[in-house]
């Protein structure tokens, strides 16, 4: 079973980013650039939605 959680390996803030691509099987550098890129124009509240993530979604476990 996946589970959506931050990365604790590949971050570069609070490792959303690096979960969201393992989590979805893409590139975190891509969805890095998505963020920036639809901060700058504007497109929806990306940082809002980045805090919402940080705060909600669990960090990873090593077992």
């Amino acid at each position: 079973m996946k589970l959506l959680t931050k990365s604790q390996e590949n971050k570069m803030v609070a490792g959303v980013c690096g979960g969201l691509g393992r989590y979805f099987n893409i590139d975190p550098a891509l969805l890095r650039v998505g963020f920036v890129v639809a901060t700058v124009f504007g497109v929806g509240m990306p940082i809002v939605l980045y805090a919402v993530l940080a705060a909600v979604l669990p960090q990873e476990r090593y077992w």
